[in-house]
């Protein structure tokens, strides 16, 4: 069993709120629109494993240290992990038939700063965007995510709201 912490477009804001929530997390993923590696570094003190990808803000040493998609499993459950996906129905072009060849059973991405949690029955795949962590854009809220891998079993999915959005 594995606890997973999930969020997005911090676009270089730091938030403490980040390792409260994410205490206890074993693995935390970040989706994209990173800003500065620090944000990566200070993950990396609240959990064992952290996995992020490049997002399209992204440049410079995070673009250097950050692939713009990821494929893993955790306990039983294959991952596919990139920025820009968009959501069931109205997915990117190119990713349904990576979700298919990769055989995922869970897609993450963020992008679009607006949180959504849905499953693709045509896919067989849960569709987790977090929102956005960050203050850059035009959210409302500010989003975490976490989540329970058990096995083959994806289980007690939590939305955090950090607050409004402020400039």
């Amino acid at each position: 069993m594995k606890k997973i912490g999930i969020l997005s477009d911090t676009h270089s804001a730091w938030d403490e709120r980040f390792a409260r929530h994410f205490k206890g997390c074993d693995e935390i993923w970040h989706a994209g629109d990173i800003g500065c590696v620090d944000v990566i570094r200070r993950l990396e003190e609240v959990a064992p494993v952290v996995r992020a990808v490049r997002g399209n803000i992204d440049s410079g040493e995070v673009a250097r240290y950050f692939l713009e998609a990821l494929e893993f499993q955790v306990e039983g459950v294959k991952v596919f992990l990139t920025h820009i996906g968009g959501y069931p129905g109205r997915y990117r072009p190119g990713i349904p038939r990576h979700i298919v060849d990769s055989g995922a059973r869970l897609f993450v991405c963020g992008h679009s700063h607006i949180l959504k949690v849905m499953y693709d029955k045509e896919y067989g795949v849960l569709h987790i965007n977090p929102g956005a962590a960050g203050h850059a854009g035009w959210q409302k809220e500010r989003t975490l995510v976490t989540l329970v891998i058990d096995g083959e079993n994806m289980r007690d999915l939590e939305v955090i709201q950090l607050g409004k959005f402020k400039i």
